[in-house]
């Protein structure tokens, strides 16, 4: 490129200097002009000398002709120069323009390039993993990655069933690899219409401005015709749903592990309610949301219905949330606040302690409650021990379950204002739970 701009400025420079109009002149005085031989017929008189003021006058003259002539030069040679430069500087303009034209179109090849070749591939090495390690390293918030479509289909083999991990009603969850060894799981969301598509931004939203260790992380979306995709941290050990209720019934749950799992879901809840600004309602706190990584550390996932800021009330949204989750109070009256939250909690810590599903079906024509079914015989302590789930049934201190079981009771209360601030059920757990697990209970 310099090579090329110097060629130019020194033919411009050769062009100019070889212009005629450019030509500095010689002040060379031309000779008297010789006059016509004439015959003498009679003798010439003597030649006069000149006088003074004759020779004045041509000198004078001569001059100024000499200033005049030279001012013409300088303003041809001023006009000449900014002639010049104008031209370089246009040809040095134009050259800068393509030399950055040259450069992004090289920039964009190679990115288009590289983005076909990790989608050959499978491999999003990128937006996803760089994200995820920084998050996990830093705990910093950050945006959600725009992932395409190609890339999706290569991670899941083309959605294939043996690599469906859960079903719900709005789609599949898929194990999903990246690169050599990083796992993601891939929601896909099926159907269009306005309330799927205000989850889908809801979720993303949310999930882009928070960042918990008892939260999933969202690490992508994707958006394909009618069809949303969200790419979440891979949770190895599935939902709370799935152990209590799926076919090891909870056996692989130990008491103090169904403690810490309550004690992690509490420190989600509580980050939500006390340490976002504003709060934020999850409003479909369940079992099935609530998921287990490998080292069963339980996160909240799902936040598609849950409400940032302000206190809504029945006017102003739409009546949310699972059966047998639900709160009395946003169910009969749309009221809606963070103790709605903290009774679908109360209801899940009784899966826990119980086993049994929040909503049973008893006849035909007739459906009833965990919190109906449980109450009478969480207050009564000799019939306590009897309704605890036999996997964990006799392996726990009596006081220790006497003070969850008290916790759960006030928790499900009809009355919003009789249940506890979820701090104040965070703060009681921590005594419950084993040192190596997250709380403060020490081997005796």
């Amino acid at each position: 490129m310099m090579k090329v701009v110097i060629l130019v400025i020194i033919a411009i420079i050769l062009v100019f200097s070889s212009s005629p109009s450019l030509s500095f002149p010689v002040d060379v005085k031309p000779d008297p002009p010789v006059a016509d031989p004439v015959l003498p017929t009679e003798k010439d008189p003597p030649p006069l000398l000149p006088n003074s003021s004759g020779l004045d006058a041509h000198s004078s003259g001569d001059a100024a002709v000499r200033v005049v002539h030279h001012q013409d030069i300088n303003k041809k040679i001023l006009v000449a120069l900014i002639a010049s430069s104008t031209l370089l500087g246009g040809i040095l303009l134009l050259l800068l323009c393509f030399w950055f034209y040259r450069l992004k179109r090289l920039k964009n090849s190679n990115t288009k390039n590289q983005q076909s070749s990790n989608a050959a591939k499978g491999v999003s090495l990128g937006p996803i993993v760089d994200r995820f390690t920084s998050l996990k390293a830093t705990g910093k918030k950050g945006s959600i990655a725009l992932i395409e479509y190609p890339v999706l289909v290569a991670a899941t083999h083309n959605f294939q069933e043996d690599h469906i991990m859960a079903e719900g009603g709005l789609g599949c969850v898929y194990k999903a690899q990246f690169g050599d060894n990083f796992h993601a799981a891939v929601k896909r969301l099926h159907g269009g219409g306005k309330g799927n598509e205000r989850e889908f931004e809801n979720e993303i939203d949310l999930l882009s401005k928070i960042q918990h260790q008892n939260i999933v992380s969202l690490l992508g979306y994707c958006i394909h015709g009618e069809t949303r995709f969200l790419v979440y941290e891979m949770m190895q050990n599935g939902s709370l749903e799935s152990h209590l209720h799926g076919p090891s019934h909870g056996s692989k749950l130990s008491w103090h592990l169904r403690i810490k799992i309550a004690l992690d879901v509490a420190r989600g809840l509580e980050y939500l309610h006390e340490r976002c600004y504003p709060p934020v309602i999850h409003r479909d706190i369940k079992s099935s949301n609530i998921l287990l990584d490998s080292n069963y550390n339980a996160k909240l996932s799902d936040f598609g219905l849950a409400i940032s800021g302000g206190n809504p009330n029945k006017y102003s949204i739409k009546l949310s949330g699972t059966l047998g989750y639900v709160a009395p109070e946003y169910l009969l009256d749309g009221k809606l606040t963070e103790k709605s939250d903290v009774y679908a909690f109360g209801v899940v810590l009784l899966e826990l302690l119980i086993g049994r599903r929040p909503v049973e079906k008893i006849s035909e024509a007739q459906c009833q409650s965990i919190v109906t079914w449980a109450m009478p015989q969480l207050t009564d302590r000799s019939k306590l021990p009897n309704i605890v789930d036999p996997v964990i049934r006799n392996t726990m201190d009596p006081k220790h379950l006497y003070q969850v079981a008290a916790v759960a009771v006030l928790c499900v209360q009809p009355e919003p204002s009789y249940r506890p601030l979820i701090t104040d059920v965070l703060h009681s757990f921590i005594p419950l739970v084993p040192v190596e697990l997250g709380g403060s209970l020490r081997a005796v």
